[in-house]
C-alpha cells in the first residue's frame, strides 16, 4: 500500500472563482495528487480545499497553493464571518493511509521550514507538528487574527516557528499542522440571533464556557486559586464551536470541529445540540458539512439513526447513506451529493476505472458473451453468489419489518447485516477474478529474450496463476458461509418468502461449483504441486459441505411450501 496523507488548506478567499481556479489548478499539476473537494463560502469568505495523494508530492502540490495563494490574495482586504489571519489561513495534513503521525508530523514542518524561507512567510506550527507545546491550539496561535499581527510579532514569545518575525502585510501568517481526521460541521438553528447561537455552542463545546458568580452572563468571572478564570465544560468531548450568523442561507449556525469523530461521532454532535437548543427555545432544521467526511461515519450515522427507528441495518450501504443525509438534515441548505462529499466516494471516482459491477446487467451480460474472455466463468460465479446471497438477505429485512414481529427487528437484522457483509464481498470478488485473469495475460507479455527474461516471466506467470486460484476458492469459502444466512433464514425467517431462500441457496451452490470448476482449470498450469494438493484438499471440503447444507435448506423449503 502506498503511503497516503491528506492536505486541507484553508484559503481566505470564498467568493472570486477566478482566484480559487488558479490556486486549486496549482495542486492539479502535481501528479500524483487528487484533487478531491473545493468548498467555497461566500459569509465566511474562506475556502476549504481537500487533497489526498503520497507525502512528497502533496507537499509541493500544497507549496505551490500557498505561494499562488500569496501572489492573489491580500489580506489588507479581507473581510468574513471566520477568524482567519493568512491568505493561506492553515495547511494541516492528515495521515490517510500506511503512515504515522510521526511521518506526517515531519512532512508538515518540513513544508512549514520551505514556506518561510521561500515565501517569507511567518509560520506557526500547531497541532502535533507544534514545536512549542502553547502553540498546538490553533485558537491560540490565531489569537488577534490578522489585525493583531503586527504587535504580535514583535513579541519576542511570538516569534514565528519558520520564516521571519516581520509583519507580511498582504500574506499575513499561516499555520502549518498534522492532525487526526477532522470534520467541519455545522448545524443550522431556526434562529438569526449570533448571541443564542453562541450559547448553544458553549454548551456543546468541549472547553465550555467561564464560570460567573450570581448572573451567568453578567456576572464576575470565578477565579482559582492562581488567578486564573474557571470554565464549566461542554457536554461534547473532542469538539470546537462557536455561534455565528451565515447571511447567504439567512440562519445562525452552531459551527464545530470534531477533532476525533470516534469520540464525538456527526451523529452524537448532531443530537446533543438538537437537545440544547430545544432547551433554550430553538430547533434544529438541519446541518451542514464543509470539506469531506469518512464512509464510516456516515454509515455510522445511518445505523445510529436505524436503531433508534427499530429498523433492520442490513440494508444496501447508499440506502444507510440516504438515511443518515435525511436524519442529518444534510439537505436542508443545499443538495448533499455522496459522491462528492465522502472521501472513499471521491477517491473511487478519481481513479476513473469503470469495474464490471458498476454495469448494468445488461451491460454485464453482454461483455459476458461478447468474444472477450474476461469476464468468464469465475466472475459470472461470484456474481451469482452475489445475487444468491442477497435473496437471503431480502428475506432477512422482510421478517425484520414482519407485522407481529415488532420484538424480533433486532435479530434478523443481524442476519440482514451479515448477509450484507457476504454480499459485499462476493461483488468484490466479481472484478478480482477478472483482474486476476488480466495479471495471467500481463505475466504471459513479459518479455523473454534473455535468460534473465525467461525466468522473471515464468515467475510472473506462476505467481499470478497462483493468485487465479485463491481468488475462486476465496468465492467459495464466502458462498458456502453465506448459506448458513439463508438456511436460518429458510428456517425462521417469513414463512412467505421461503422460495426466494430456496433460490438463493440454489444461486449460492451454483456460485461454489462454478468457482470449483475455476480452481481445478488453473491449477493445472501451476508447477508447485504441493499448493495444489492443499487447495484441492479445501476445495474438496468447501464443495461437500456447500451439498449438504443445499440439501438442508432445500428441505426446509420444501416442507413448507
Amino acid at each position: 500500500m502506498k503511503q497516503l496523507i491528506e492536505c486541507v488548506p484553508n484559503f481566505s478567499e470564498g467568493n472570486d472563482m477566478n482566484i480559487i481556479k488558479q490556486i486549486t489548478n496549482e495542486i492539479e499539476s502535481v501528479e500524483g495528487v487528487s484533487l478531491l473537494d473545493v468548498d467555497p463560502g461566500k459569509a465566511t469568505n474562506r475556502t476549504v480545499v481537500t487533497m489526498v495523494g503520497t507525502p512528497d508530492e502533496v507537499c509541493e502540490a500544497a507549496f505551490l497553493a500557498v505561494k499562488k495563494a500569496s501572489e492573489l490574495i491580500d489580506m489588507r482586504n479581507h473581510k468574513g464571518a471566520h477568524p482567519r489571519f493568512g491568505a493561506t489561513d492553515v495547511c494541516p495534513f492528515v495521515p490517510v493511509a500506511d503512515i504515522t503521525m510521526e511521518e506526517t508530523v515531519e512532512y508538515a514542518r518540513k513544508l512549514a521550514k520551505r514556506i518561510g524561507d521561500e515565501l517569507n512567510i511567518p509560520i506557526y506550527c500547531y497541532e502535533n507538528a507544534a514545536l512549542i507545546e502553547e502553540r498546538r491550539n490553533l485558537a491560540v496561535c490565531r489569537a488577534g487574527e490578522y489585525e493583531g499581527l503586527k504587535e504580535k510579532l514583535s513579541k519576542p514569545e511570538w516569534k514565528p516557528d519558520f520564516g521571519p518575525a516581520e509583519f507580511n502585510a498582504k500574506a499575513g501568517v499561516t499555520a502549518v499542522g498534522a492532525r487526526d481526521f477532522l470534520v467541519a460541521y455545522n448545524v443550522n438553528l431556526n434562529t438569526t440571533s449570533i448571541r443564542r447561537a453562541n450559547a448553544i455552542a458553549f454548551d456543546v463545546r468541549e472547553k465550555g464556557r467561564i464560570k460567573r458568580e450570581g448572573n451567568s452572563v453578567t456576572g464576575k468571572p470565578v477565579l482559582d486559586e492562581k488567578g486564573n478564570k474557571v470554565w464549566t465544560p461542554g457536554s461534547l468531548k473532542c469538539v470546537k464551536a462557536i455561534g455565528w450568523f451565515i447571511d447567504e442561507y439567512g440562519v445562525a449556525q452552531i459551527s464545530m470541529n470534531l477533532t476525533n469523530i470516534t469520540v464525538t461521532p456527526v451523529h452524537v454532535a448532531y443530537d446533543e445540540v438538537f437537545k440544547k437548543a430545544l432547551e433554550r427555545g430553538m430547533r434544529v432544521s438541519g446541518s451542514e458539512l464543509v470539506g469531506l467526511i469518512p464512509l464510516q461515519a456516515m454509515i455510522d450515522a445511518g445505523k445510529y439513526f436505524l436503531r433508534m427507528q427499530n429498523r433492520s441495518l442490513g440494508i444496501p450501504e447508499k440506502e444507510i447513506i440516504k438515511i443518515a443525509v435525511k436524519s442529518l438534515g444534510l439537505d436542508d441548505l443545499y443538495e448533499f451529493k455522496p459522491e462528492e462529499k465522502i472521501i472513499e466516494y471521491k477517491l473511487a471516482a478519481n481513479a476513473r476505472k469503470k469495474k464490471l459491477v458498476d454495469l448494468s446487467l445488461t451491460e454485464f451480460t453482454d461483455e459476458t458473451a461478447s468474444e472477450s474472455p474476461a469476464p468468464g466463468g469465475g466472475s459470472v460465479s461470484a456474481y451469482m453468489g452475489a445475487m444468491g446471497i442477497a435473496l437471503g438477505t431480502m428475506v432477512a429485512n422482510l421478517s425484520s419489518h414482519k407485522r407481529g414481529w415488532d420484538n424480533r427487528w433486532e435479530e434478523f437484522s443481524d442476519w440482514a447485516e451479515k448477509g450484507m457483509k457476504y454480499q459485499s464481498e462476493l461483488v468484490r470478488l466479481v472484478d478480482e477474478d477478472t483482474d486476476a485473469f488480466n495479471k495471467i495475460m500481463d505475466a504471459f507479455g513479459l518479455p523473454k529474450k534473455t535468460e534473465d527474461d525467461k525466468i522473471a516471466r515464468k515467475q510472473a506467470i506462476q505467481d499470478a496463476t497462483k493468485n487465479a486460484i485463491m481468488i475462486p476458492l476465496k468465492v467459495m469459502e464466502v458462498a458456502c458461509k453465506a448459506l448458513e444466512v439463508v438456511e436460518a433464514m429458510a428456517e425462521i425467517g417469513n414463512p412467505n418468502s421461503v422460495s426466494d431462500a430456496g433460490v438463493g441457496a440454489l444461486a449460492l451452490r451454483s456460485c461454489v461449483k462454478g468457482a470449483f470448476l475455476n480452481v481445478k482449470i488453473n491449477s493445472g498450469d501451476l508447477d508447485d504441486k504441493t499448493f495444489i494438493q492443499t487447495v484441492s484438499e479445501k476445495a474438496q471440503e468447501i464443495d461437500r459441505k456447500t451439498e449438504e447444507l443445499e440439501r438442508n435448506i432445500l428441505e426446509i423449503v420444501h416442507n413448507k411450501l
